[in-house]
């Protein structure tokens, strides 16, 4: 036989991201050599990278570089030049973040956290919800989403395990006793550092049991009978839960998630370019957006519950629990919870070094009342700065109180002959870091800020900014609200972080043009690019529930559709409300209008000279 048609289509798909990254750059060469402008030029590069980032030809951390290599070679910029935005005052926020949140991680705090919560709640189906979204919502604050969704779908998983074997145990025998301590079945699987940030989490055999519970005599799956869809339906909103949690919470402080850090980068590069510095810290991210993601977290348990559990109220519930099934959930939480043992020192040392953090963050700019950043010279302190204090002596601190400072007998529980050799290891070593740290993040966010910059330089944000006043007769919450869901239905398919960094420049280009402060569309939409509810590859979180199995692609879409067009509309809420009264959204900066207006009149006095002198060169200081 010859080679076939198909057999064609089919080698040529297996090479597909060969042939993306090779022919693109080829084929949009028309753009710079037709148009030989700054703008061109720029587009060229901004083009390649977005069709790489869809794609996903190049791994999304890779093409986040390529700025190195196509602004010199269209002679935007230097190499040197472009180099140097990589690492900024925010990339050193993140860094600092990044290593708090792996002492958070190593010391296995997160999980302390998130079943002592559990334990408060209790097991009620809604309360249970409650308890699974809360610690996931906070912790996904200040660790990674994506680790912060694979360390609770293995306890949701625990507890859905235990639920349906208490229902079998009821339903087949006598016997309704069912010692859920000693189900190997409840065992929490675990999940290394390097799978929580491919967001790939493997359990096939818990996945299997929960699809397919078949007794002796051949009766139908648990799809088919009452019991078993109930709890199939408990199944999917854990889940779902879980993940949604995971990406409202990034959204509650500036170092939640890749956008926001992405946004305070490029409002640093708009406000520093006229001069200013941008009102965007720590404390003023958390005061306007903290309550907006809790709005969004109790607006989200109330549609599962709907959705999912047929609850007419959030504390009356169709799917209720018989106090045996509730007893055996509460004892395998017990059960892990215990497993833990009591807090360590190195643990509560931990804690203290984030509590200390967090306060320092806060504390550092109250909104314009002082803070502790007032008894350092104007804009030598930012956010970084504690974030590294901290951080570094995460690497200094003992993670055991030294047999020097012990008291009593403790002080004599080492030998003589260990105590002389033995060291003190500090809380976290640089290792441990290298391997939890997600570095690819890191190329992205300075990515961004290269392109951004290249973007402003070259004119082409200005330029995207000047086509889209052809919406300036929309109100502004209009046109606000059709932007942030252009952006959310865009981070379905990309990568939030990639969709917001080619968003920032012309939000910012389009606020000023509009005479509104740039933070008005900068900040919605930076937003919005975590509302992403409907697909398993729009996120992270989304991808490690729905690699569990428990969920179709076809349940996200439904609970996810209402979701996306809810929280859009809380967030222009928010941002007309409470936003406006914190950072003055409808008002334009002076620094802002000093310079569009002498903008303008250059522009006139350049037209209205080559109108009357075509010819003529004037000096510096010339007038006409």
């Amino acid at each position: 036989m010859g080679y076939t048609c198909s057999e064609f289509l089919h080698d040529l798909l297996a090479i597909r991201k060969v042939l993306i990254v090779l022919l693109t750059p080829i084929l949009l060469l028309p753009v710079p050599l037709s148009v030989e402008t700054k703008e061109a030029q720029c587009a060229y590069v901004v083009i390649i990278m977005a069709i790489y980032w869809v794609s996903e030809a190049l791994p999304i951390a890779v093409t986040a570089l390529l700025p190195i290599i196509l602004f010199p070679l269209v002679g935007m910029m230097s190499a040197k030049d472009v180099s140097s935005k990589y690492v900024t005052d925010t990339t050193m926020l993140f860094l600092g973040g990044l290593v708090i949140a792996s002492a958070i991680e190593h010391w296995n705090i997160h999980k302390r956290i998130a079943l002592r919560i559990l334990l408060i709640v209790g097991s009620e189906p809604h309360w249970l919800m409650l308890g699974m979204m809360l610690p996931t919502w906070f912790l996904s604050m200040w660790i990674s989403n994506t680790a912060t969704t694979a360390m609770m779908i293995p306890i949701a998983n625990a507890v859905l395990v235990q639920l349906r074997d208490v229902k079998e145990m009821e339903e087949t025998t006598d016997q309704p006793e069912l010692n859920g301590v000693d189900n190997k079945a409840l065992e929490l699987e675990s999940v290394t550092v390097t799978e929580k940030h491919n967001g790939s989490v493997n359990n096939d055999t818990a996945r299997q049991e929960l699809k397919t519970s078949t007794s002796e005599d051949g009766s139908s799956s648990m799809d088919d009978d009452k019991s078993g869809a109930e709890h199939l339906r408990m199944s999917k909103a854990l889940s779902l839960a879980i993940a949604y949690s995971a990406n409202v919470g990034g959204i509650g402080s500036l170092t939640g998630t890749g956008p926001n850090l992405v946004m305070k980068g490029q409002s640093d590069i708009v406000f520093q370019k006229y001069g200013a510095e941008s009102p965007i810290t720590f404390a003023s991210w958390m005061q306007f957006g903290l309550p907006l993601s809790a709005i969004c977290l109790v607006i989200l348990w109330i549609w599962l519950q709907i959705y999912f559990l047929r609850c007419k109220s959030c504390f009356s519930c169709c799917h209720k629990q018989d106090k045996n099934t509730s007893r055996q959930v509460t004892e395998v939480l017990r059960k892990e919870y215990d497993a833990l043992g009591p807090i360590t020192f190195a643990q509560g040392a931990v804690l203290g070094h984030f509590l200390l953090l967090v306060i320092l963050w806060i504390s550092r700019d109250l909104g314009g009342v002082g803070g502790w950043g007032d008894l350092f010279p104007p804009k030598t302190v930012t956010d970084s700065t504690p974030s590294i204090l901290i951080s570094a002596s995460l690497f200094l601190f003992p993670s055991e109180v030294p047999r020097l400072f012990r008291c009593g007998k403790d002080a004599h529980s080492i030998s003589e002959s260990k105590a002389s050799t033995k060291e003190v290891k500090p809380l976290m070593s640089w290792k441990v870091v290298e391997k939890s740290i997600p570095w690819g993040i890191i190329l992205l966010i300075g990515g961004g800020f290269a392109l951004a910059d290249g973007s402003q330089q070259s004119g082409l944000s200005s330029w995207l900014g000047d086509k889209l006043t052809v919406f300036s007769s929309f109100d502004p919450w209009v046109m606000n609200l059709i932007l942030c869901y252009i952006v959310a239905a865009a981070t379905e398919v990309t990568s939030n972080t990639a969709i917001c960094t080619l968003m920032m420049p012309i939000m910012a280009e389009l606020a000023i043009k509009l005479g509104v402060n740039p933070l008005y569309y900068m900040f919605p939409t930076a937003i919005a690019t975590s509302f992403a509810f409907m697909l398993p590859v729009a996120t992270p979180p989304n991808a490690v529930v729905f690699s569990y199995g428990y969920v179709k692609v076809i349940d996200m879409v439904t609970a996810g559709f209402l979701m996306n067009i809810v929280a859009v509309l809380v967030l222009i809420g928010a941002t007309e409300s409470w936003g406006e009264s914190i950072f003055h959204f409808h008002t334009e900066p002076d620094f802002f209008k000093n310079s569009t207006l002498l903008l303008q009149n250059n522009t006139i006095m350049n037209s209205t000279t080559s109108c009357i002198c075509p010819n003529v060169t004037l000096p510096f200081n010339s007038t006409v």
